[in-house]
Parts: C-alpha cells; structure tokens; sequence
C-alpha cells in the first residue's frame, strides 16, 4: 500500500507510522529521517538542504521533493511506503500525485489521526524529558516518574523542553491548521481519506488504523 499519515502535532503520527509500516511490510518515510540521512551522507540535497538550516530558513518545498522522490525510488518503496511529515502542504501535494503519475501508480490512502486539540496541548505539555539522557521521556499524566522531577531510570534531573510549552504548541497547532490540514480537503475531493480516532491506547489505534485501510482497500478494489 501507498499511504500518507496526517495529523496535528500530539497525534501519535510517529509512533503508529512506525508500527504500521512494520505490519504492512512498508518502509516508513519520514521528513525528518530524510532531512538527517541526506545531512549525515552529505549529499547534494543535503548540503543544499543544510545551507538553508543554517541560515535559519525554511527549506524550499522542491528540495523536500527531491528527498522523497529520491527515496521513493529505492528497491524497498517498489510494493509501497508511508509517508510521515510529507507531504505538508497542498503544493507538495499536487507534487507528490505528479511524482506518483509520471511512475504510473497512485496513493491508496491517507490516513488522518483526529484527535482534539485539547488532547494536544494536553499531550504535549505534559511531557518531561531527561537532562541525562532525552531517550528518558515521562508524562506527567500519562506516565508520571515515581518521584517527581525525577528520572525513574538514572536519578537526572526532568524538565520541560522549550517546545514543549502550552504556548509553543499552540502556535505549532496554528501552522498545521494553516498549512497541513488543507490537504485534508485535498485529498478527500479524491477519495482517499481515512479518518480515525487518536485516541485510546497504542495498540487499540493500530488496530483501528490497520481496519480502516483494510476497508479502503476493499472498497477501492
């Protein structure tokens, strides 16, 4: 399968692209992998994609293009892939359905995580990492540490990171509402979108997921 994953920052997006890549037998996509992998190899696009990082600019839609473009071409992505963080607004989009239709293939889903955004911020700002080691993440809802402010696993000390603020997030939600969800809209005028509940337990979400693509499947075979 060729699908796209959406949803607002908070959805879980990361953590359910890669468990349904694995199920699917997929690879998993994802911008920021891409923008690391082509940086670390030093290629042409990463040097070009690096400059604008370190000018403190957005980098252009067609560098991001031709990350994934080049991507989608490997061996792996030949019977599908899933797409994480690309395409992120409706002009990568139609890009992307170029790419697709120069190759003579098609997406057969995008799957939107609905989730409110009071869950979001919730989500989020809850979240308190590791000055030791920032694989340490806790919640202080979700998974509180035993004591608090303390990291269960080496005793450092937990904090709040910057982008994690109620403020910041706010403003993250502004920008995927302004430039992400239109492609929501984009693609449903082509039937293509799967929409499901973020909400509930990992596993309950994958297998939420897994139906709901198995059903589009179906109904567009």
């Amino acid at each position: 399968m060729r699908i796209v994953l959406v949803g607002p920052p908070g959805a879980g997006k990361g953590t359910q692209a890669v468990r349904l890549a694995e199920m699917l037998g997929i690879p998993h996509i994802s911008t920021g992998d891409l923008f690391r992998a082509n940086i670390s190899k030093q290629t042409e696009l990463g040097k070009l994609a690096k400059s604008y990082m370190d000018a403190g600019d957005l980098v252009p839609d067609e560098v991001t293009i031709a990350m994934a473009k080049d991507r989608m071409e490997q061996p792996d992505a030949a019977n599908g892939f899933l797409l994480d963080g690309f395409p992120r607004n409706v002009s990568q989009a139609e890009a992307l359905d170029r790419l697709l239709s120069d190759e003579g293939i098609e997406l057969d889903a995008v799957l939107d995580l609905e989730v409110p955004e009071a869950e979001v911020v919730k989500r989020i700002a809850g979240r308190r990492v590791c000055r030791n080691d920032s694989s340490h993440v806790f919640h202080v809802t979700y998974s509180p540490p035993k004591q608090e402010g303390v990291c269960d696993i080496c005793g450092g000390e937990l904090y709040q990171r910057d982008d994690d603020s109620e403020d910041t997030v706010r403003t993250r939600l502004e920008v995927y509402h302004t430039q992400t969800e239109p492609i929501i809209d984009y693609y449903k005028a082509q039937g293509l979108v799967v929409t499901i509940s973020s909400l509930g337990p990992v596993d309950e979400i994958t297998q939420r997921a897994l139906e709901a693509l198995k059903r589009e499947k179906a109904e567009n075979n």
